[in-house]
């Protein structure tokens, strides 16, 4: 059995590279000026200067020191070196943060999930391996593989995740049980107070919510372990064609479809639990406010 491997092992890189505009990812846009205050080399420059001045008992150096900020200040941030250069660290922060939410993930995972995800590692380092062998000038096409084989490991560790979510959800859900107290709600409706047939009625809206969400959950895990054993498989067959060095262009383009594909899986998984997030709210707050002025009237 091959060992473990978690995200933040083995040299583990995010899809895709920053784009030169300005904006951290997921982020508003970046204050370049409140970077450079913060550059440790202004940093240390002001700092010299107040204790200079304070050695010296003039405020002269700190006079120079506001002077020579001001013309920092706008010189520094504008120069399109220095921008780059805090690209980078943002890159390299959310990379970091992004990594260490990864690792976590692989850590929530049961073994046999850890090993999947392990076993799909090793086939994405056999597809690098084969390819490195390839002309300089291929090794473009490389280069774009390497980033959806990155996006795939990731999206793949998600959608395990997810997967072993909803298995939980499942296997803590009783739908028999459910449907059993719906039906009992609805055979004392008619029986039971106003009020109490009001409050009634908004449960077994909230139960009916649950079974709903119940047959959906099912559907998506089916459709997450569809997804899985497709990336799984694609990547099998992307190991084999590196042996024989297939087209790299065409791999490649192999690999996109397929990136396409699971990220129409993870965003309709998305909206499927986001409907369900918006109406659970909904409906307690309902329940709520019809269950307090019965409360009320009961303590009246």
């Amino acid at each position: 059995m091959p060992e473990e491997t978690s995200p933040l092992q083995g040299g583990s890189k995010l899809p895709g590279a920053l784009e030169d505009t300005g904006q951290r990812p997921g982020a508003g846009p970046i204050s370049f000026v409140k970077e450079a205050l913060k550059w440790q080399y202004n940093v240390i420059g002001l700092a010299g200067a107040a204790v200079f001045a304070l050695v010296s008992g003039t405020a002269l150096p700190l006079v120079l020191a506001a002077g020579l900020e001001l013309i920092y200040l706008s010189v520094i941030p504008p120069n399109p070196r220095f921008q780059r250069l805090v690209r980078s660290w943002q890159y390299a922060e959310e990379k970091r943060r992004t990594q260490i939410s990864l690792a976590a993930l692989f850590q929530e995972l049961p073994p046999t999930q850890r090993a999947r995800y392990t076993a799909l590692d090793s086939r994405c380092r056999s597809i690098r391996a084969n390819y490195s062998r390839l002309s300089s000038t291929a090794q473009i096409f490389v280069a774009q593989m390497e980033e959806k084989l990155q996006g795939l490991l990731h999206a793949y560790l998600r959608l395990l995740n997810s997967a072993q979510q909803h298995r939980e959800s499942l296997k803590n859900t009783d739908p028999a049980e459910i449907k059993e107290e719906i039906a009992q709600l609805q055979h004392a409706l008619e029986k039971d107070p106003p009020k109490v047939q009001e409050i009634n009625r908004r449960r077994i809206e909230i139960l009916t919510k649950r079974l709903e969400k119940f047959e959906k959950m099912g559907e998506n895990s089916k459709v997450i372990d569809a997804q899985c054993a497709a990336i799984e498989d694609v990547l099998e067959l992307m190991v084999d064609q590196s042996v024989t060095m297939r087209d790299p262009q065409q791999v490649s383009d192999q690999l996109g479809n397929l990136v396409r594909d699971v990220e129409q899986t993870e965003e309709t998984v998305q909206q499927v639990e986001a409907i369900f997030e918006l109406a659970a709210p909904e409906m307690t707050e309902t329940l709520a406010s019809s269950a307090g002025p019965a409360r009320s009237r009961a303590r009246s």
